[in-house]
């Protein structure tokens, strides 16, 4: 892999144009904590930008966020490396790879408990809900179907789990359920 020689321009916020068919959804709560993110520690990412049209590949609520805080100059980097197909592709990686994990709650409660003077609910943080290391009992009450919805074999696809209505011992039920991939100890 070749190494790219980033650098990092201000470009004032006017000569930027959105991607007309950026596939990230912006919705106002999150719009509202970048904008404390950007109040409490500056604008501190570089969007990133193609082609001489200043076209952003990633970094469109950064954008929505500065102009709510009528910011006129942002960090840019070009990402003028990048064929078309790159730039579409690496703007969906962009944006899935940070879907695709969670945190560590027993260290990000060690985190949350050293931070007292920022308020981090404010940064989207449920702080007392992820502190709160009792078991909480819900008040799921439902009346059971006459006849079951489910099917045995039947796959459900939770985000990227799957649930399969089907029996743990057996192992024809979990390699379906693995894909054909499980490694089994029957």
């Amino acid at each position: 892999m070749e190494k790219e020689n980033i650098k990092i321009e201000r470009l004032e916020i006017d000569s930027l144009k959105p991607y007309e068919n950026n596939a990230k959804s912006h919705p106002k709560k999150q719009i509202d904590q970048i904008v404390e993110s950007i109040r409490r520690f500056g604008m501190i990412d570089p969007i990133g930008i193609w082609s001489e049209e200043n076209i952003i590949v990633e970094g469109h609520g950064r954008l929505i966020a500065c102009k709510e805080l009528g910011v006129k100059e942002v960090p840019v980097i070009r990402l003028d490396h990048l064929s078309d197909e790159e730039r579409r592709a690496y703007a969906l990686a962009h944006n899935q790879t940070t879907l695709s994990s969670g945190f560590d709650t027993e260290m990000l409660r060690v985190e949350l408990s050293d931070i007292k003077d920022i308020d981090m609910d404010r940064l989207g943080f449920d702080v007392e809900k992820i502190m709160n290391t009792e078991a909480q009992e819900d008040d799921y009450e439902a009346a059971l179907p006459k006849e079951p919805k489910a099917k045995h074999g039947q796959i459900y696809g939770l985000g990227r789990h799957r649930v399969m209505c089907g029996d743990s011992t057996k192992e024809e039920d979990v390699k379906r359920l693995m894909g054909g991939y499980a490694r089994t100890c029957f």
